[in-house]
């Protein structure tokens, strides 16, 4: 159920039931050469309404305009603050708590979001929010492996744009069917949480967007797949979430 396209009664009665919402949260930002400039918010928005379609929850809208500032080199891509978006996170969620959800279980698509969710949950009640990246549940994380082990790479990952290839179909690789360069060790534990440099940096260093991915590796059928593993995933850590916030209420 989307919020957005439910009325007052009909929140009412849901709420009544003692129920938590999903958040999706994702950026606006450039994803190689054939990836969509939406694809954070989309995945993050298609797996938390698929999931919310296993269960019955409510998914509120998503939270599009995050930080990305690495990335503003590249047309396309907007980015807020660090501090913006930890209010706004703070507020959309207090404000769901306020309305009668028990919790909200935001599922996120971009990599700098984490601490800014983090720091505005620690001005929300104890035990309220909850996070997870669509990518790191362990049915998800292995395939992603099993089909594209080290060239998942950082940034405009094939799984990412192979789902939204399955949602929105695939562009033409291009010049992205050459393999980017590859990542070392050193390089992803450094920067992993997209720690990127500064923007005209980013930018030269990795001059079509992609950070180690090779993005042409993505297809629909994959993308498809992804989504409903992270689905099922998301589903089952809700499902635990929610009970865990009416427990909390007795």
């Amino acid at each position: 159920m989307l919020l957005s396209l439910m009325t007052w009664r009909e929140v009412e009665a849901q709420l009544s039931r003692g129920v938590c919402a999903l958040l999706p949260v994702g950026s606006i930002e450039q994803h190689g050469p054939m990836g969509l400039i939406g694809t954070d918010a989309i995945c993050a928005a298609a797996i938390a309404e698929a999931a919310a379609d296993k269960i019955g929850a409510i998914v509120a809208p998503t939270v599009s305009y995050t930080p990305a500032p690495f990335n503003t080199a590249f047309p396309g891509t907007v980015s807020i603050t660090s501090k913006l978006m930890t209010e706004l996170v703070e507020q959309i969620c207090r404000g769901l708590l306020d309305q009668g959800f028990l919790g909200v279980f935001i599922v996120n698509g971009h990599g700098a979001n984490l601490e800014p969710i983090r720091q505005a949950a620690t001005a929300l009640p104890n035990r309220a929010i909850r996070v997870q990246s669509w990518w790191s549940p362990a049915a998800v994380s292995q395939m992603r492996h099993d089909l594209y082990g080290d060239w998942e790479g950082m940034h405009a990952t094939p799984s990412e744009v192979a789902i939204t290839q399955a949602l929105h179909g695939a562009r033409t690789a291009g010049d992205a069917a050459k393999p980017p360069q590859k990542l070392s060790l050193d390089f992803i534990r450094a920067h992993s949480g997209d720690k990127h440099g500064p923007p005209d940096q980013h930018r030269a260093a990795f001059p079509d967007g992609r950070v180690g991915s090779h993005s042409a590796l993505a297809t629909p059928e994959d993308g498809a797949r992804l989504l409903e593993a992270a689905a099922q995933s998301i589903a089952d850590e809700f499902t635990a979430f929610e009970a865990e916030r009416r427990r909390d209420q007795t």
